[in-house]
């Protein structure tokens, strides 16, 4: 089993220096599995000021002294080595109100939260595994280590740990370890809201979200209660063959690997049944749910504490989902309206959309392939979409007499005129028509 050469010295100077050392956790259970490795940590039976006295020739940092942890610069590259330890009891639900250091590495691994991230690798390969969890691996098995009440109550963010890697592995979640999380699922509001969100973005680029998300819908409801309407509520269309909520956990699976479309389809028709009305041949219809959806997920980003750009973003792509897309100067109106970045992840939230309908539906999909080519073509001839493109700008406006919002209404309606090619590009026609038609 290899890792980064800078681990195996690492692992090497403690051990020459009379101390155990480990790889630990989720890397080990990565490495096993044969996925990509990101993050390596590494335990010692040193104490912290034992492990700042055998890296003392590189730069040593007490970045978490208190708990054991220090972390040596390698070429600058940062190594994060923390002690064997025993934690205290959880009182915020969050961190260990003390920690005591240990000897030994079972009792270390005894505190970590699922088996398949209780197992230690040594520098010569050998792994480690008190609590089975290579067999769990094996086994597809997701199941706490000891009592699973006692896990989750020391830390209820470990509740959406377990069901992002059912998301995520693919596992079946052992029976006493799911009774436990569901039970326990309102211990989740103890936990910050940018963890819960980590959680959350990690959940739904899982390659079995769907299936995991309404396994768990309950859970997932704790930090979305917006969700709850959606549950088992028919659509009553020809187009749909899912209720709203497993209609948006299948679309959010069916999205690329991109975390901003599978957030903008993890809340894109969450607005739709407030918006539900019955026609009179007892077809349902959802007549503006798209911009009622935008605004519900604008609460809920601002309540997870999503970032304003990447809010804005998905906010776009779930107001616009619903539209038609029509003619290259359609597409352009949109490029000019919401930027290409954004036209994109469009296209491709419709064609996710989509692929959680009835089959012919999926008929549509490879025009909205088409339109991506005609919006690429559009940028690659720097057709004018923008008012960065135009001819004219706001100076040209104040050499005839405008000011303040008027510069702007002007620029906008000869964007417009120009993209609907009623207008050429060109600074003169543009100022003759501003002079004779805008004045």
């Amino acid at each position: 089993m290899k890792y980064d050469k800078k681990y195996e010295i690492m692992l090497s100077m403690l051990e020459s220096a009379g101390y155990q050392a480990y790889i630990v956790g989720g890397c080990v259970r990565d490495m096993l599995l044969g996925r990509p490795v990101s993050d390596i940590d590494i335990t010692t039976n040193a104490l912290p000021e034992q492990i700042m006295e055998v890296f003392s020739g590189m730069k040593v940092i007490p970045t978490g002294i208190k708990h054991g942890t220090v972390t040596v610069l390698y070429d600058s590259e940062p190594f994060e080595i923390t002690t064997f330890r025993v934690d205290g009891s959880y009182s915020d639900s969050r961190r260990p109100d003390s920690v005591k250091f240990s000897s030994s590495l079972e009792e270390d691994l005894a505190r970590r939260d699922l088996t398949i991230n209780a197992m230690a690798m040594d520098i010569r390969g050998k792994v480690h595994d008190p609590f089975c969890g290579e067999a769990d691996l094996k086994a597809g098995i997701l199941r706490c280590v000891g009592e699973p009440e006692k896990r989750f109550a020391e830390d209820a963010l470990r509740i959406l740990r377990t069901v992002r890697f059912a998301s995520v592995l693919g596992y079946r979640t052992d029976e006493k370890t799911e009774t436990a999380a569901l039970a326990m699922r309102s211990r989740l509001g103890l936990i910050s809201r940018e963890r819960c969100r980590d959680e959350l973005i990690k959940m739904i680029m899982g390659s079995h979200f769907a299936e995991t998300a309404l396994r768990y819908r309950e859970i997932i409801a704790q930090l979305i209660p917006e969700f709850r309407p959606c549950f088992d509520f028919q659509q009553r269309s020809k187009y749909h063959k899912y209720d709203v909520y497993e209609h948006i956990v299948r679309a959010v699976e069916a999205a690329p690997d991109n975390e901003l479309l599978r957030t903008a389809m993890l809340l894109h028709d969450i607005g739709k049944p407030q918006m539900f009305k019955l026609d009179e041949n007892g077809v349902g219809h959802f007549k503006g749910h798209a911009g009622v959806s935008a605004d519900i997920a604008r609460e809920v980003m601002k309540r997870l504490r999503f970032s304003s750009d990447f809010t804005e973003s998905v906010c776009t792509i779930i107001a616009y989902h619903s539209d038609t897309i029509g003619s290259e100067k359609h597409i352009k109106r949109m490029i000019s309206r919401i930027g290409a970045e954004n036209l994109f992840m469009l296209l491709e939230a419709k064609k996710a959309d989509n692929l959680a309908k009835c089959e012919f539906v999926l008929d549509e999909n490879p025009y909205f392939d088409k339109c991506a080519e005609i919006a690429r073509e559009l940028i690659r001839q720097d057709q004018c979409m923008s008012l960065r493109q135009l001819a004219v700008n706001g100076n040209d406006m104040k050499e005839l007499g405008l000011c303040g919002k008027a510069i702007g209404a002007v620029l906008e309606a000869l964007l417009a005129l120009v993209i609907d090619e009623e207008l050429p590009n060109e600074k003169d026609r543009l100022i003759a028509y501003t002079k004779e038609e805008l004045l």
